[in-house]
């Protein structure tokens, strides 16, 4: 069978078979683009490991704060102490990576701000794990170690953050250490961000010093309070996880705005785009996770570290747990008048949940970095008028490129429905007016994986 042949093959039963033996799914039927998880990918998910995601949210809980305005120079306690330590964690899995991964202290002073009384140090902690066929590709994870209690100012008091977001950051350690001793094709970065609290700010230069470097960031995760399923009234649902993405881009220029507003595209950004590939690759059996994806940049009128990314132009989201618990999270550690128990600590944090979060950001990572990226320069040739759609698109660098699909929609249906191979072209023709459908475009490598669709511009 060719490779064009068996492309094709691999889609028509991508569209017919879905997702067997799954766990809870997004519904009845997988979405027609859903990738079933391979042998690789399933080896690496055994190795996340509850106890060793227990033992880093605890051991951040035992620095008593990490207030980004705590001290910096003490050994045990603060944001200093929180700091030295993820540094040594990181650089123990870039020991094991072979040289493939690297750390880094990322500092910056920031001047007084809203929340940033005085000149502060605030510090990133990065692992870079380069790519071994297309490292100019990139995609980061992160969650941030800075913590707070009711007064976002008191930076004296214990502010244990367990759930927010020692969770988030016990996932980003856990991915460090499986993937450093493997070869993702494209870069990922791992990064444990200060300054969330007090205005996103450490995320926000992280951003911007890949923006500035022109780094080709393809996706951006941050995971921020995952550490618990049960909601403040005691419900569980442990096998779910929330993923906000924005519809209409924070950067979106009034040109881009005026073609959205003329063909459609409010759901179509790239960042809707990236969390249907996450539903694509890590609503299955092999995470044991359903993924409720959120049309919506953030919680309302609430934000985290994805922003920064997004207001630069890069497609972001971020994981949270189905339903917060706000008695554990900016919260004073205390006991009421009734004997109930006030303050983020680590018993109220569900390891073995968080460790299926985990699976879910590898799945969609290391298929992320082993797939092909996401179609360059696709469009909708608009220079005739006729009923049937014509595609182009930008044949992409990957050396095990093997060719590409189409998928299309109703405009009213949220996930795409049908696939067309179309094999190792770079324009296609399909007999459906684009007046009718949403189209989109998405590469295939020789071992299947499939990349997020692009969706197509108007080219006059």
């Amino acid at each position: 069978m060719t490779a064009t042949a068996a492309s094709a093959a691999s889609a028509a039963a991508l569209t017919t078979t879905g997702t067997a033996g799954a766990a809870p799914a997004s519904t009845n039927r997988p979405p027609a683009t859903a990738q079933r998880p391979g042998r690789e990918l399933r080896a690496l998910l055994r190795e996340i490991d509850p106890a060793r995601i227990e033992a880093t949210i605890r051991t951040l809980v035992s620095f008593g704060t990490r207030h980004t305005l705590s001290v910096q120079d003490d050994p045990t306690r603060g944001i200093g102490a929180a700091r030295d330590w993820l540094l040594a964690e990181l650089s123990s899995c870039a020991a094991a990576s072979g040289g493939r991964m690297t750390t880094e202290l990322q500092s910056y002073v920031q001047q007084p701000a809203p929340r940033i009384p005085s000149p502060t140090k605030i510090t990133n902690i990065v692992a870079t794990l380069r790519g071994s066929v297309t490292p100019e590709r990139v995609y980061v994870v992160s969650g941030h170690y800075d913590s707070r209690v009711t007064d976002v100012m008191d930076a004296a008091s214990d502010a244990p953050g367990a759930d927010d977001d020692a969770s988030g950051v016990a996932v980003v350690l856990e991915l460090a250490r499986v993937m450093a001793r493997r070869r993702p094709a494209s870069t990922i970065v791992f990064a444990a961000v200060a300054g969330e609290e007090q205005g996103l700010y450490g995320s926000a230069h992280l951003a911007q010093t890949l923006k500035a470097a022109g780094a080709d960031v393809q996706g951006m995760f941050t995971n921020d309070i995952v550490g618990s399923p049960t909601a403040d009234d005691g419900t569980r649902d442990p096998y779910t996880i929330r993923l906000f993405a924005e519809g209409v881009p924070s950067s979106e220029t009034p040109e881009q705005a005026a073609i959205r507003r003329s063909v459609g595209g409010e759901n179509d950004s790239a960042t809707r785009q990236l969390a249907r590939f996450v539903r694509d690759v890590a609503d299955n059996d092999a995470t044991g996770m359903r993924i409720r994806t959120i049309y919506r940049r953030d919680r309302y009128l609430r934000g985290g570290d994805h922003i920064p990314f997004l207001e630069r132009g890069y497609p972001a989201a971020r994981f949270t747990e189905p339903a917060e618990d706000f008695a554990h999270q900016h919260q004073d550690v205390r006991v009421d008048e009734n004997g109930k128990q006030y303050g983020d600590l680590p018993e109220f944090c569900d390891f073995g949940y968080t460790a299926r979060v985990a699976k879910v950001n590898a799945a969609t990572l290391w298929t992320l970095a082993q797939a092909p990226g996401t179609p360059e320069s696709a469009k909708i040739v608009t220079s005739t008028l006729t009923n049937s759609t014509r595609l182009t698109w930008t044949r992409g660098p990957e050396p095990d490129l093997t060719g590409y699909e189409i998928v299309w929609r109703e405009t009213t249906c949220p996930e795409w429905t049908h696939v067309v191979p179309v094999g190792d072209a770079t324009t296609h023709e399909v007999d459906l007016s684009k007046d009718n459908v949403f189209f989109g475009v998405r590469a295939v490598n020789g071992a299947g994986l499939r990349s997020p669709v692009a969706f197509p511009a108007p080219q006059s």
